[in-house]
């Protein structure tokens, strides 16, 4: 069964309906004692940083998401929920993150470096360029487009840890992780067959290979 975390910032709907067209088990709650016997862990997000840290504090979340992934559990973390990931972020201020990857959200600039503009936030279809193809979310899943949403992007991140990236003015990191801790820039459940195959991966780490689409 994976655990699908409320912490009311989430595109919950879409990410369950992904998970039932795959034939995954899954638990939706804001409690973490409901999530305590999952075998893995989304974290979604949608919103902003700072908003989305209080939340998961209030919810007792944060210390928590450590603990399980600390135990082993797999933790995947979309969009936003794989900003919340890193060490912190510069929207709204400085906030902190949880701290699980090495790395900071920082805000698109907007103009590159003749001068020209480019639109803010980040949204629509890009391809993937794997740095580590043989990544657990990665293997067997060929490069496609995926789709984004956001103003923000993981920097001074450990190379090690990012799998995959795509060009938005910078190397975007896309897909990320390490050891047990992944996350997604885009949200897979919106990024058709390829977005779906980098989320079976996940569910095969926690399920096994018993059900699929």
């Amino acid at each position: 069964m994976i655990g699908i975390v409320d912490y009311g910032m989430g595109n919950l709907f879409s990410v369950s309906k992904a998970l039932e067209r795959l034939e995954y088990d899954y638990v939706l709650s804001a409690n973490p004692d409901e999530l305590a016997h999952a075998k893995g862990l989304l974290l979604p997000g949608v919103g902003a940083f700072k908003d989305a840290a209080t939340a998961l504090q209030q919810n007792g979340f944060d210390k928590w998401l450590v603990e399980q992934v600390q135990a082993g559990v797999p933790l995947l973390g979309i969009c936003l929920g794989m900003q919340l990931l890193y060490e912190a972020s510069e929207e709204k201020g400085n906030t902190r993150g949880l701290g699980l990857l090495k790395g900071q959200a920082k805000r698109f600039s907007g103009a590159f470096s003749d001068g020209t503009g480019y639109k803010v936030p980040h949204m629509g279809w890009n391809r993937l360029s794997y740095t580590n193809g043989d990544a657990p979310l990665l293997q067997g899943v060929p490069e496609g487009h995926v789709y984004f949403v956001h103003s923000y992007y993981i920097a001074d991140t450990d190379p090690n840890e990012v799998w995959a990236t795509a060009a938005y003015d910078v190397d975007v990191p896309a897909v990320v992780g390490k050891n047990n801790v992944m996350g997604t820039q885009f949200h897979p459940e919106k990024s058709g067959a390829t977005g779906m195959e980098i989320l079976r991966a996940f569910a095969m780490q926690t399920e096994g290979e018993g059900k699929k689409a």
